[in-house]
């Protein structure tokens, strides 16, 4: 069976600020033994892509994930007008040390990472190291193959480590969780969308970071992520005056990632 080459857009409207984190013990967001989910399951088989580096994109408003503070000046993207700062400078990784959602201790971390980027020092991360990459470093990677079964969804990352996370349905975590390499991930659907929840990332690891600047996560890490289908095509049958839907993007919207390196709120 051919592979389908779909998009898998990032629409991350809040990183590190929105959920107030409990280490080892969140609520689950399983469904409870015994009920019975009448919506149908949405159909995310396939492989994905998102077109977007580096991974993480700001909220319209309010605190947002942290970015880099090394711009190209005024470099245009295809098909767009080049922005007022330019685009991320992927050759000089600096992180906003002075984004309000960092602790002061991890702020310094970031500022540090990002005085050897500015003095030509290739730092090590997960990625270049090729190390696993945790979550929610693995948002990184551009293709992700997905594999839904009844009780698990397997996500399968294009990349030299094959990084993959295995999903299970209708779950809880434990209450005796030993922390791995991307944590223990549970789900459930919700309409047609579906609802992740991680926690127990190790933090007993070389390259513990969330992002390509090197923040910081502790073992308080907590991460929700909604997938969802958008349409992105329809066709209209003109002898029914009908419209149907041929054509849509998996979009993953609602990433919220709490740490104890960040000022929760």
């Amino acid at each position: 069976m051919p592979l389908q080459r779909k998009f898998l857009f990032y629409v991350i409207v809040a990183a590190s600020a929105a959920v107030p984190a409990i280490a080892q013990t969140p609520a689950s967001v399983g469904v409870a033994a015994g009920t019975t989910q009448i919506a149908s399951v949405p159909d995310f088989t396939g492989t994905w892509q998102h077109p977007v580096f580096p991974w993480f994109e700001p909220p319209a408003s309010g605190p947002g994930p942290i970015t880099n503070l090394s711009r190209w000046p005024q470099r245009a993207i295809e098909g767009q007008a080049p922005s007022r700062e330019g685009v991320s400078d992927y050759d000089q990784l600096v992180g906003d040390y002075k984004n309000p959602i960092l602790q002061p201790w991890a702020a310094e971390i970031v500022k540090k990472f990002g005085a050897k980027s500015l003095a030509g020092i290739t730092f090590p991360n997960p990625s270049n190291q090729c190390w696993p990459m945790p979550m929610p470093f693995t948002f990184k990677n551009f293709v992700v193959q997905v594999l839904q079964e009844k009780d698990i969804v397997t996500l399968v990352y294009a990349n030299p480590q094959h990084d993959v996370r295995r999903i299970r349905l209708n779950a809880s975590h434990s209450k005796a969780l030993t922390p791995s390499w991307y944590g223990d991930s549970i789900g459930h659907y919700d309409g047609d969308t579906l609802v992740v929840d991680t926690v127990g990332v190790k933090t007993d690891r070389p390259y513990a970071m969330q992002d390509l600047f090197g923040t910081p996560y502790t073992d308080k890490l907590h991460i929700v992520e909604r997938y969802g289908c958008v349409i992105t095509m329809m066709s209209k049958t003109p002898s029914r005056g009908t419209r149907k839907k041929i054509g849509c993007s998996l979009a993953m919207f609602g990433a919220n990632t709490a740490a104890s390196s960040c000022r929760c709120k």
